[in-house]
C-alpha cells in the first residue's frame, strides 16, 4: 500500500472526553503542528510525504525533543530520585538491626570499629525485609494498572500524574518519621509507620508511572515518516519510530540519573542516618509540582477516551461464547478465519444477525484489542529479565553483607547500576542504533530485547561464581549472611561484572518495551498497556515476596543457576515466535472517539464512516 493510500472504516462515535478544569494547566492544549522551526517540514504539504524509494534508501532521523519534552524526562528525574533514594535503603532500614556504636539514628560507629558494619534500624531480619521490599516493588508496578485505566479513561494522563505527585507528597512527609531516633527504638511502631508511608509512596508511583512516559510521547511531532531538507542539503526522513525510541532512551537515561541519587542515599543512611536519607528525596520531589504548573499550558494532553477495559471484556466474553473458544485451537474456520472475526460487527452482521442487537462497539475497536494483547504478550517473559537483573528477593544484599567492605555500604555497588545505564545510554543513542542503521541494518526490536536478555543471562552466571565463592571463603560456610564471626575474604567490588551486565541489558530491555507497548498500542490504550508492561514487573516482584522464605542461605547459589539458564532460554524467544513486533502495525491515534453533544450513550455504531489509513 502506498503511503498516501485511503481507505474507509468504520468510526464508532461513543466515548467521553471529560472537562479537566483550569488552573494547574489540565485544559487541552491543540497537538503540536509541525513547522519550519520544529525542523520538520509541514506534514499536510505532499512533498514532504516520501516515496517507497525514498524510504528505502534515505536516511532515517528522528525529530528533535522540544523543550517540553526534555522537561517531561527531568520531571521523571525528580520522581525517580525519590523513588530509589529512599527504596534503595528500605532494606537495611528494616533488616539490619542498629550498629553497635552507631549514634542511633542508623549510622555505623566510627572508624575502626564501623569499618565492616552495614547501616541498620530496625533489625526485624532478612525474612521480613525480603517481604517487606517485595511487596512495595509489587505494589509499585500493580498500582499502574489502575492508574493507567483511570488516565486513559476517566482522568487524562497529566491530572493522573498531579494525582500522584500530591500523593506522594505526603508520603514523603511521612517516611521521615519512622527514622527518626526516638521513634527507631520502638520497633513494632516504627515499622507500623513506615509500612504505611511506604504504601502511600506505591500508590504515588502507581497514577505517575504508566502516563508519564506516554505523555512524553505524545509530545511527538512527527505521527508520518517526513521529508527533512539538513542545512548540509541532504534531504533525509523524519521517523516517527526512531523518534520515539531515541526520546524514550533519554527518558529511561534520565530515570537512572535518579536513580543514580541513591549513591547520596546510601552515605546519607550509612555516616548520618536514615532520616537524612528519606529527607533529601523530598526536597528533590518538590521539583515536580513546580515543573508540573510550568509544563501544563504548554503539553499537548490528549483527552480520556471513555470507559475501554469494561467494554473490552464485553468484546472478549461475546467472541468466546457459544463455542467461540474453539477457534482458538484451530488454525482455520470455514466461517471465522480467527477469534476475533467472531466479534466485529461486520462479521456478525451476515453470519449471525440475530446477535447484532447484543453488540455496542464497532469492527475498529476490535482490531485495537487484538493489536494490544499482541503488544502485551511480549512482557511475559519480562519478569524472568528482572529476577535475573540482581536476583530474587535481596539475594545480592544478602551477599554483600558477607562480604568485605573497607567501610563502603553494603549496598553501594547497586548505585552502579544506574552509572552504567547513564553511561551506556548516549552510546546506544549516537553510536551503536545509528552505525546499524546507516548500513542498512538496523537491530530490531525483538533482536534488542534477545541481547538484554543474554546480558541478563552473562550477569546471572557471575552471580553464582561470586556467590560460591564467598561460600567457601566465610567463617560460617554456607550461612554467610548472617555470620556472626566476621566476613568473606570476597570483596564487595566482585558485584561489579554482575550489576553492570544486566543494567546495560535494561536499555535493550526495558527502553525496547516502553517503545513495544506504544508504538503497538492504540491511542486510548497506551497507558495501559504500559501498565501492564509494568505489572509484568510486578510479577518479579511478586515471585520474590512469596519466595523470600526459602531464598536464604545455605541456598543463595542455585536461584542464579536457574535464572542464568531461563534468561539465556527467553532470549531465543523473542527473535523467532515475537519477530512480527518488530513492525509496528497502522496506528489508530487518528480516530476520533468524542462523545456526541446529542447522545447520551457511551457507545453505538457509527453513522457514517470516514478516516484515512497511512502507512507507517
Amino acid at each position: 500500500m502506498s503511503s498516501n493510500a485511503k481507505t474507509e472504516t468504520v468510526l464508532p462515535t461513543g466515548g467521553v472526553r471529560q472537562a479537566l478544569g483550569t488552573g494547574l494547566g489540565f485544559e487541552d492544549a491543540p497537538p503540536p503542528i509541525l513547522t519550519s522551526g520544529a525542523g520538520v517540514h509541514d506534514e499536510d504539504d505532499p512533498s514532504t510525504i516520501p516515496t517507497e524509494e525514498e524510504l528505502e534508501t534515505l536516511r532515517k532521523v528522528a525529530a528533535p525533543m522540544p523543550g517540553i519534552a526534555i522537561l517531561l524526562c527531568v520531571v521523571e528525574f525528580a520522581e525517580r530520585a525519590s523513588y530509589y533514594g529512599c527504596s534503595s535503603v528500605f532494606f537495611n532500614f528494616v533488616n539490619n538491626p542498629l550498629p553497635k556504636g552507631g549514634n542511633g539514628a542508623g549510622a555505623v560507629a566510627p572508624l575502626p570499629l564501623g569499618k565492616n558494619q552495614s547501616a541498620g534500624a530496625l533489625g526485624w531480619g532478612l525474612v521480613a525485609s525480603n517481604g517487606v521490599t517485595s511487596t512495595f516493588s509489587f505494589l509499585a508496578y500493580v498500582i499502574p494498572i489502575l492508574g493507567g485505566i483511570l488516565a486513559d479513561t476517566k482522568l487524562g494522563r497529566f491530572r493522573a500524574i498531579w494525582i500522584g505527585t500530591i500523593i506522594g507528597f505526603f508520603a514523603h512527609v511521612l517516611l521521615v518519621i519512622p527514622a527518626i531516633p526516638s521513634v527507631i527504638k520502638h520497633k513494632e511502631g516504627a515499622l507500623a509507620a513506615f509500612i504505611i508511608s511506604m504504601l502511600i509512596l506505591a500508590f504515588a508511583a502507581g497514577f505517575i508511572k504508566p502516563s508519564l512516559s506516554v505523555l512524553l510521547a505524545d509530545q511527538n511531532p512527527v505521527k508520518r515518516p517526513t521529508i527533512k531538507v539538513l542545512k548540509s542539503g541532504e534531504r533525509v526522513v523524519v521517523d516517527p519510530a526512531i523518534t520515539i525510541q531515541r526520546w524514550l532512551l533519554w527518558f529511561y537515561l534520565c530515570i537512572n540519573i535518579g536513580g543514580f541519587f541513591a549513591l547520596a542515599t546510601t552515605y546519607c543512611s550509612r555516616f548520618v542516618g536514615f532520616w537524612l536519607a528519606f529527607f533529601i528525596p523530598g526536597v528533590v520531589y518538590l521539583f515536580m509540582p513546580i515543573l508540573l504548573l510550568y509544563l501544563g499550558p504548554r503539553l499537548y494532553k490528549a483527552p480520556p477516551k471513555g470507559s475501554v477495559v469494561v467494554e473490552a471484556f464485553a468484546v472478549l466474553k461475546f467472541a468466546l461464547a457459544d463455542g467461540g473458544w474453539k477457534a482458538l485451537f484451530r488454525k482455520s474456520d470455514p466461517d471465522a478465519k480467527t477469534i476475533w472475526d467472531r466479534a466485529r460487527p461486520s462479521w456478525v452482521a451476515i453470519h449471525e444477525p440475530e446477535k447484532a442487537a447484543r453488540i455496542t462497539w464497532d469492527d475498529i475497536f476490535v482490531d485495537e484489542i487484538k493489536q494490544s494483547i499482541q503488544a502485551c504478550a511480549v512482557f511475559m517473559l519480562i519478569p524472568i529479565f528482572n529476577l535475573a537483573d540482581g536476583g530474587i528477593a535481596n539475594q545480592k544484599s544478602a551477599m554483600s553483607t558477607a562480604m568485605v567492605l573497607n567501610n563502603v555500604p553494603n549496598d553501594l555497588l547497586a548505585r552502579f547500576n544506574p552509572l552504567s545505564i547513564i553511561v551506556f545510554s548516549p552510546i546506544l543513542n549516537y553510536g551503536l542504533y545509528p552505525f546499524f542503521r546507516r548500513i542498512g541494518h538496523p537491530i530490531q526490536p525483538m533482536t534488542r530485547l534477545s541481547i538484554g536478555f543474554l546480558l541478563s543471562s552473562a550477569g546471572a552466571i557471575f552471580g553464582a561464581v561470586v556467590q560460591d565463592r564467598v561460600y567457601k571463603t566465610s567463617p560460617c560456610g554456607t550461612f554467610a549472611s548472617g555470620c556472626k564471626a566476621g566476613v568473606s575474604s570476597v570483596s564487595l567490588w566482585w558485584q561489579f561484572p554482575m550489576t553492570v551486565l544486566p543494567a546495560i541489558g535494561e536499555l535493550f530491555v526495558n527502553v525496547t518495551a516502553y517503545e513495544v507497548a506504544y508504538t503497538n498500542a492504540p491511542a486510548r490504550m497506551k497507558g495501559f498497556v504500559l501498565a501492564i508492561f509494568l505489572f509484568a514487573t510486578s510479577i518479579s516482584s511478586a515471585i520474590s515476596l512469596a519466595l523470600s522464605k526459602v531464598i536464604v542461605d545455605p541456598y543463595l547459589v542455585w536461584p542464579w543457576v536457574a535464572l542464568a539458564i531461563a534468561s539465556f532460554l527467553a532470549a531465543g524467544v523473542f527473535p523467532t515466535y515475537f519477530r512480527h513486533l518488530n513492525t509496528p502495525p497502522p496506528s489508530f491515534s487518528d480516530v476520533s472517539r468524542q462523545k456526541g453533544e446529542d447522545d447520551d450513550s457511551d457507545y453505538h455504531l457509527p453513522q457514517r464512516t470516514n478516516s484515512t489509513e497511512e502507512k507507517k
